[in-house]
């Protein structure tokens, strides 16, 4: 069950207009539900799902109606909470279906984990839901402020890009406040140094097309959207100052695996000489992965890849013969040379090495 209510998109503001706009609410807690926006119908219409229980909750990240690393880990956590309220010995069941919803994004391990040690400090029943949930809200909490510290410490960085490419979706839809990626960009906005932003389609489901779009929109950002192929040859040409990205996980030498298509972009951001940088709240570093090729890389349905979303949602079209064999991997590694800098809440690792990463978990 969930409520749903219709919006009217409307044209794109220019960046001179943004203001401290509110960020999309992806996720909020209310009275034993977990509402979710369901990110699988926007930008066609704003639908929030009631999840109330684990099960509930493993559905909605792997048909990517809640997804991006920061903000899955979230979920997670709550679900964890939600189930304890439904069964008290539900706990272990929990956190096993949580950690095996999605593979490559090491928050959401990371957040049930965190759940399930504080949840066993309290005596079984009703005080363990009640830990559960507060450590849920812990690290809710700690996101948000996350995006706020990122954001600010991203802009200083940047400060005096004008046009910056940005790939899959990075703001309020993939992590709490304004995001990773986009909460960088969203800060140089609102400090007036932004022209544009360049924003790829990018596979799977297009994320980028639906999702980053529809909040630069909302935020009132100027903005053009690319094919994914399109982006190594702006760079080249010289109409782009800075990437910027989100990650899914980071290893522990600096690695960096983000949504497929990543990879591309850092090696003409490298080869034309301009900063490629990856923003992610210290929750996506996973320190006992010591490099990108530990990373578990998902693949998707190969439908996917044979159709695209088309006409509103749940609309496809078909783009390949119906049974064409199909790859459909859902990310890719970046090696850390190609990483010009790692932007966290607790500071930025530049050079990206794992002596510079070890240092931001201290």
């Amino acid at each position: 069950m969930g409520r749903a209510g219709a919006i009217e998109l409307t044209g794109t503001a220019p960046s001179s207009a943004v203001a401290r706009a509110t960020p999309v609410v992806a996720l909020r807690y209310a009275d034993g539900v977990l509402w979710a926006l369901d990110q699988t119908q926007l930008p066609w219409r704003e639908t929030e799902l009631a999840l109330r229980s684990a099960a509930d909750v493993v559905g909605a990240i792997r048909r990517l109606s809640i997804r991006g690393a920061p903000l899955i880990g979230v979920a997670a956590a709550y679900g964890v909470a939600l189930e304890l309220a439904r069964d008290p010995d539900g706990l272990d069941g929990a956190c096993a279906a949580l950690v095996g919803a999605r593979p490559t994004a090491v928050n959401l391990a990371h957040a049930v984990a965190r759940v399930r040690d504080r949840a066993l400090t309290a005596p079984a029943g009703r005080a363990r839901a009640d830990a559960a949930l507060a450590q849920a809200r812990a690290i809710h909490t700690e996101e948000e402020r996350a995006s706020r510290s990122l954001a600010a410490h991203g802009a200083d960085l940047l400060a005096g890009a004008r046009r910056i490419l940005t790939h899959c979706n990075t703001g309020g839809l993939a992590a709490p406040g304004q995001g990773t990626g986009l909460a960088v960009i969203a800060e140089l906005a609102a400090r007036g140094s932004l022209q544009r932003v360049l924003a790829c389609e990018t596979r799977p489901l297009l994320q980028g097309a639906r999702l980053t779009i529809y909040e630069l929109r909302r935020l009132g950002i100027a903005h053009e959207l690319l094919v994914d192929g399109a982006g190594p040859g702006l760079i080249a040409a010289g109409e782009v100052d800075a990437v910027v990205v989100g990650c899914d996980r980071v290893a522990a030498n600096g690695d960096v695996a983000n949504k497929v298509g990543t990879y591309g972009h850092a090696l003409a951001a490298a080869a034309a000489g301009i900063p490629f940088v990856v923003a992610g709240p210290c929750s996506t570093i996973d320190p006992r992965c010591p490099s990108g090729a530990e990373i578990a890389i998902e693949e998707r349905d190969p439908e996917e890849v044979r159709t695209a979303p088309a006409g509103g949602p749940g609309g496809a079209v078909a783009i390949a013969p119906p049974g064409t064999p199909c790859r459909n991997p859902a990310f890719d590694v970046t090696p850390a040379a190609l990483v010009s800098a790692l932007v966290t809440e607790r500071g930025i690792a530049q050079p990206v090495t794992a002596e510079s990463i070890a240092a931001l978990l201290v």
